[in-house]
């Protein structure tokens, strides 16, 4: 048995062997990919400027040339279908190069060069996809002032006339903030030093999501590391997929800041941590061990102030902790107790450092308010109210979601229940049941948006590397990422805009595919399975 303080092992023993690179022909197959999806990233970023959630005061209209676009809002709308598609094909053509059990593989500078390029373009353009970063900008300027954003609505606060209220979205106005103080607090020191100048806050917001978006590049290829997962397969379908690139990048969300930490924290806190199998001895105290463990537990608990979904983490990492010893009930009550504690602590300092206090708790059912399409749960109530008036009981609609919403978080509490006993019991990687039970959360919520499932994906590509799941989150992000038009509104009135703009950017996307056939065949040629897939 090792001696106290020695260095254990802290990765799965069934760590993929070491890749080979890419031959020549795949290396300029993969330049060539570079450059097509940088191209749609640019296609993306000019028809910002005139298909993007605009502020209402738009500065782009003050600038000659680049204004054109604002007049010309369906050929910008095609410009930015044509950029979607470019992107989403470009990642999925990348994805033949981080296949798992692939003898070659793209390396983490390829991929980290590769993701850069296509994430600068979309780093300095109006938001994209949706208006909450205008929400963000109005809800965080509330704390500034020294009111509760939790009691009010950014136009009971600030008034419907002040600048940071315009660019919010008319069923957010009136509502509470639904995000953790940290969060908000930040944001506060946003608004102090942008004012009203709503370009220059949507730009600080998206540094602080390219932040959170360098933390998980950061953290997500070593817990794959850790878990047997090849960084490269896991840096594909968790940093380089096209709801980060869509949703967190362009659109400016905090769930990027959220995640980052969540997996940053758990990286940090399994530093020490050996790694076991079942029937394991459980090795003495590792050097360090629970300074670490202590150290992801808080930043784990910061996340869940930006957004709270990370609390879950907490859980499935106190069975991490459980499994390092023997893995017994016992075992898990102390860890989940130590967990406890230290979540309770720091959520109260910061809740309360921040000058705020418990009303987030109540005020995080807000995104309910909204019943959005895409969202099962809201698709069956809407169903079963369309029933109830065919059979002339009336419109009970509100009613059904209303029940069904409560019955969904007691669903996704039960999956989580499940997951993490059977993570306790060593017949899920807790990592995958992180994964699972964020996913169960999200897609059983009332109005659940597309880059919520990256809760769930991202920890999955970390420590999921079997073929079956590769496909099925892939597929998911796939249609997800084209489901959301880059205004973030269901045109209204003007659905033919929308036709339009799908059939343009079709044949403009053709066209490019073409030249790509002709410039690198490999990368549309159908790709021999040489070798096994990935089976732990």
């Amino acid at each position: 048995m090792p001696a106290v303080g020695a260095a254990l092992p802290a990765r799965s023993p069934l760590h993929p062997a070491e890749p080979e690179p890419l031959t020549a022909e795949e290396n300029r197959a993969l330049r060539v990919l570079r450059r097509f999806g940088t191209v749609g990233a640019l296609f993306l970023a000019f028809s910002s400027l005139g298909a993007g959630a605009a502020p209402i005061l738009n500065p782009v209209l003050d600038i000659p040339v680049l204004r054109l676009f604002a007049r010309i809002p369906t050929v910008s709308l095609a410009i930015g279908f044509t950029g979607m598609g470019m992107l989403i094909i470009g990642w999925l053509l990348l994805g033949r190069f981080a296949r798992p059990g692939r003898t070659r593989l793209v390396s983490k500078g390829q991929l980290h060069r590769t993701l850069a390029m296509w994430i600068v373009p979309l780093a300095v353009i109006p938001p994209l996809f949706s208006r909450d970063v205008y929400a963000y900008l109005a809800q965080s300027e509330i704390v500034a002032r020294g009111m509760d954003p939790y009691a009010m609505g950014p136009a009971q606060a600030l008034g419907v006339a002040d600048p940071l209220t315009a660019g919010v979205a008319n069923m957010w106005r009136d509502t509470p903030a639904p995000y953790g103080p940290l969060f908000l607090k930040i944001g506060s020191w946003i608004t102090g030093t942008t004012g009203n100048e709503v370009a220059d806050g949507v730009l600080l917001f998206r540094l602080l999501t390219l932040l959170g978006l360098g933390l998980i590049v950061w953290a997500l290829p070593r817990l794959a590391e850790r878990f047997g997962v090849h960084p490269s397969t896991a840096l594909w379908l968790g940093a380089a997929n096209p709801l980060v690139l869509f949703h967190l990048v362009a659109g400016a969300h905090n769930d990027a800041l959220g995640i980052g930490l969540m997996l940053a924290g758990l990286e940090l806190g399994l530093r020490r941590l050996p790694y076991r199998v079942a029937g394991d001895a459980p090795p003495p105290l590792a050097r360090g061990e629970l300074r670490y463990i202590l150290l992801g537990a808080v930043i784990i608990t910061l996340a869940a102030t930006i957004k709270v979904h990370a609390v879950v983490a907490l859980g499935f990492f106190a069975v991490m902790i459980a499994r390092r010893w023997y893995g017994r009930f016992t075992d898990l009550v102390r860890a989940g107790g130590a967990m406890f504690v230290v979540c309770a602590v720091v959520m109260s300092a910061v809740t309360f450092g921040t000058g705020l206090d418990y009303g987030w708790v109540g005020a995080l059912d807000t995104p309910a308010k909204l019943w959005n399409w895409i969202a099962p749960v809201a698709e069956l109530g809407q169903l079963g109210g369309v029933v109830g008036i065919a059979l002339g009981l009336g419109n009970h609609t509100a009613s059904i979601i209303a029940i069904l919403a409560v019955l969904g978080y007691v669903v996704a509490g039960a999956i989580t229940v499940k997951f993490l006993w059977e993570s306790l019991r060593w017949r899920y990687r807790p990592m995958i049941g992180l994964g699972v039970s964020l996913g169960a959360f999200m897609m059983l919520h009332v109005a659940m948006q597309p880059w919520w499932l990256l809760w769930a994906v991202i920890p999955l590509a970390a420590s999921a590397g079997t073929s079956r799941f590769r496909v099925a989150a892939t597929v998911v992000s796939a249609v997800l990422a084209v489901l959301i038009p880059p205004t973030g509104s269901p045109f209204d009135g003007r659905s033919y805009i929308q036709h339009q703009a799908y059939f343009a950017g079709a044949i403009i996307i053709v066209g490019a595919l073409i030249v790509v056939w002709r410039t690198a065949p490999l990368l549309l040629r159908r790709e021999s399975r040489g070798t096994p897939a990935d089976a732990h």
